[in-house]
């Protein structure tokens, strides 16, 4: 017995001593020894101007504004984000000293951005520093210098208020780090070009593209084997950014993709509902060259596995009444023949971000509408109107199997069930009835 109570014991040291390295590993913040940490962001003003101009360059380049500008000011926070495990709300990264980040000192900073480590404790990976951890020194400084000319804004903000028990436990987040998060910087390919690496430090790192581009597990940590697959964002869909020729990028031009991240469109398709304002806040800031870079990172993933969807089977009848349906509703716009109009309104012919077995962002738009990107090369910023008032949720299913399967797609049908949750989740209106 004594012998079985010695390996035990040993048993026992030696996974205190590996949890002790996996989490030393996960929570270790020496890399922000390299930054200040004697003067707080209110103490402190940039005077380096050019520090500060690539600062907002990588600000831009991190979307930072998105999740932190809402009605109460500039980087004041309040955006809700809808999490499996609750609401969280995006916090106020003003210099402001009582409801800001004003007493961070940049090293504090450092933390917060590539560690995930704030000044409430531990912060939910909604904040995405398991990408922003790829974020070099350099880029860190001149963020941080364009942070101290930001105007401070008094807005307090309960951030995981809405998080339900457990989850609203901040520390719980130090073993949910031990687990998935990878604390380390961006290594360059040697055997890649400088183009290349370029683009992968943007798209796995201030992009992070794949925070929501990949779908997520049940701890809602990326699944590293589908990376940039495609994820569910609840209401909307990242689609799949691989080579994949049905569903995925394989047969758009690296030029296109570049035009598409700067404009919101690549000629066919047209970015919508949180890539719209992705692009209206951070991608149509990009560099020629950086947009060219991340287009040419992308071309180079090794397409999925998902397969063209099975069309169903339409009757003759069936598909001449959708045809005049399609018409009647849908064509002023997007084209008898679906070929939408270049760089406003999306085609539905060779689309193939319209083809995946996820139909979310076509329901969606059906049920609420949406809006293309503001940019500064594409300002009309076209709009589509709800269908909610006008059709049920048989009616959407039906048109939209149609627009997935013709013109040369294929993909699978839509179902009335589909529509109703969705238009249920969304608190759409319903069909207006005519009284008998």
């Amino acid at each position: 017995m004594a012998k079985w109570i010695k390996i035990a014991g040993g048993v026992v040291v030696l996974a205190a001593i590996g949890a002790g390295g996996w989490a030393y590993s996960a929570l270790n913040t020496s890399r922000s020894s390299v930054a200040d940490d004697s003067v707080t962001l209110a103490k402190f003003t940039s005077s380096d101007a050019e520090a500060i101009k690539r600062g907002e360059y990588v600000m831009r380049m991190g979307d930072c504004a998105a999740c932190h500008t809402r009605e109460d000011g500039d980087f004041a926070g309040g955006y809700e984000i809808a999490t499996p495990f609750g609401t969280l709300v995006s916090s106020n990264i003003t210099p402001d000293t009582d409801t800001g980040i004003g007493n961070m000192t940049e090293k504090d900073f450092f933390n917060a951005v590539r560690q995930g480590i704030g000044s409430h404790g531990m912060l939910y990976p909604a904040m995405p520093y398991t990408a922003y951890a790829k974020f070099t020194d350099q880029d860190m400084h001149d963020l941080w210098a364009y942070m101290s000319t930001v105007k401070p804004v008094k807005h307090d903000v309960d951030e995981n208020g809405g998080m339900s028990f457990p989850f609203n436990i901040r520390l719980a987040m130090a073993g949910w780090d031990m687990l998935f998060f990878k604390n380390e910087g961006f290594t360059p390919d040697s055997s890649q070009s400088e183009a290349w690496n370029r683009g992968k430090y943007i798209v796995d790192g201030g992009g992070h593209c794949s925070a929501c581009h990949s779908p997520r597990n049940f701890l809602s940590a990326e699944k590293e084997s589908a990376y940039l697959q495609g994820g569910s964002l609840g209401d909307w869909y990242a689609p799949d950014l691989t080579s994949n020729p049905h569903v995925g990028l394989g047969n758009t031009s690296a030029e296109d993709i570049a035009s598409y991240l700067t404009t919101g469109s690549d000629g066919v398709a047209v970015a919508a509902g949180p890539m719209a304002e992705a692009v209206e806040h951070s991608l149509q800031y990009l560099t020629t060259d950086d947009a060219m870079a991340v287009a040419t990172y992308l071309k180079s993933i090794p397409a999925s596995a998902t397969k063209p969807g099975t069309a169903p089977k339409m009757s003759d009848s069936e598909t001449a009444r959708l045809a005049d349906v399609y018409e009647v509703n849908c064509s002023a716009c997007h084209g008898l023949n679906g070929e939408g109009i270049s760089g406003m309104v999306p085609a539905f012919a060779g689309n193939h971000g319209l083809l995946g077995d996820d139909a979310t962002n076509l329901v969606h738009a059906m049920l609420k509408g949406a809006r293309a990107a503001h940019t500064h090369t594409a300002q009309t910023a076209a709009g589509m109107p709800s269908f909610a008032w006008k059709m049920d949720d048989k009616d959407i299913a039906e048109i939209l199997t149609y627009v997935r399967n013709s013109w040369g797609n294929s993909a699978a049908p839509v179902s009335a069930d589909q529509v109703g949750a969705m238009r249920a989740a969304l608190d759409a209106r319903d069909q207006i009835k005519v009284a008998d």
